[in-house]
């Protein structure tokens, strides 16, 4: 099959959604597919390239940073994707589209399928499902609520990537949808023998913005002072200056390491040298930091939402706090701390948890839903 991906971010531009996307392109190619990539352009990346036998245009967006895109870098996407679509078509008649998130990618794929008849598969993030993540969307959502019921209803398939995600995508768009997580390559993830760092790292992975909470992560860490433990917080953000001004107020610069945004390949290197995953997060759909985490082996200590709920068992791989404190959030990270056995335990149950999350799994399933799409 010939598949057509539209996203507005995709590696190394944009989070963990775009990531996701780029595993399932590989995953495709490898099956003998073919797969275009439709995505912004940002200064400094090539417009067009091949990776891992993924072929990525990239279109003149306005986009200028590679963890946030405003306003006016979406909607240029949704014109200069649209022409740039349309001109694809013409000189490559793909099978199929898939696009991810329904906003700001979906309304280019609706548009191209009115015009061009070609069906389209659409797969929910969370942050382009209403009330997904209120501090980010709530705001752009209560005018372009009305445009967007369209670019679900006319989907040949829609996927969501947590259980959470299709729960309130149907609350707004009582349709059809199936869950299919975001998968990784265990093989390629392996820790092989999983033994606690001494002293053992916390790792947080993400923009920095509320939606992450990245200065509750300090806050609770501040709380921790008299314990062994390292951090690490891989990413940036608007709120960068607050994180390094709370980890100068509380003492901990020679604890607190701050690489800045990284690639895809450098945060699994971080994580391969951690044992546990917090994320004090607001909101999150199925986030592939914790997905990759699994598969590395890290007990995971997360915020009682969304795809977290997917990723822990509590009191077997790690921890799920309902309450968006730092005393909340401090307790159960004292446990593991300072009982090494029990942080080995929930570091190898993890990698057991991540069986249910193979990226072949995930790959199939796409390609059967295609298959779907193009004989019906």
């Amino acid at each position: 099959m010939q598949i057509l991906v539209i996203i507005y971010e995709f590696p190394p531009v944009g989070g963990g959604g775009g990531q996701a996307a780029k595993d399932i392109c590989d995953g495709l190619v490898k099956r003998g597919h073919e797969v275009h990539v439709l995505t912004a352009h940002i200064k400094g990346l090539p417009r067009q390239e091949i990776l891992e036998g993924v072929k990525i245009y990239r279109v003149p967006s306005a986009r200028r940073l590679p963890y946030q895109a405003d306003m006016l870098a979406m909607f240029g996407f949704v014109g200069a994707g649209l022409v740039a679509g349309l001109r694809h078509i013409r000189s490559w008649r793909p099978d199929a589209m898939h696009v991810h998130f329904a906003v700001p990618s979906g309304p280019v794929a609706w548009m191209l399928h009115r015009l061009t008849g070609i069906p389209y598969v659409l797969t929910a993030h969370l942050g382009d499902v209403p009330e997904g993540v209120p501090e980010k969307t709530d705001k752009w959502f209560r005018w372009i609520y009305p445009f967007t019921p369209p670019i679900w209803r006319e989907a040949s398939r829609i996927v969501a990537v947590s259980e959470f995600t299709r729960r309130l995508a149907v609350q707004h768009y009582p349709l059809k949808m199936q869950v299919i997580y975001n998968g990784v390559d265990l093989a390629r993830l392996d820790p092989g023998e999983i033994r606690v760092t001494n002293p053992p790292r916390i790792a947080f992975a993400g923009r920095f913005m509320p939606q992450k909470n990245p200065i509750l992560f300090v806050q609770t860490l501040g709380r921790l002072k008299h314990l062994a433990w390292e951090g690490v917080m891989l990413g940036d953000g608007p709120l960068r200056p607050e994180v390094e001004k709370e980890i100068k107020a509380l003492g901990l610069e020679k604890r607190i390491s701050l690489p800045g945004w990284v690639s895809t390949q450098e945060v699994e290197q971080w994580l391969a040298k951690s044992d546990i995953l917090f994320m004090p997060s607001r909101s999150e759909g199925l986030p592939v930091v914790g997905v990759q985490s699994l598969a590395l082996g890290l007990c995971i200590v997360a915020s009682n939402i969304g795809g977290f709920i997917d990723l822990v068992e509590p009191g077997k791989n790690g921890y799920l706090i309902d309450d968006q404190n730092a005393d909340c959030f401090a307790n159960p990270l004292e446990e593991i701390l300072v009982d090494l056995p029990r942080l080995q335990k929930y570091r190898e149950a993890s990698r057991q948890k991540a069986q249910q999350f193979k990226i072949n799994t995930v790959v199939e399933a796409y390609e059967n839903l295609f298959q779907d799409v193009t004989h019906s």
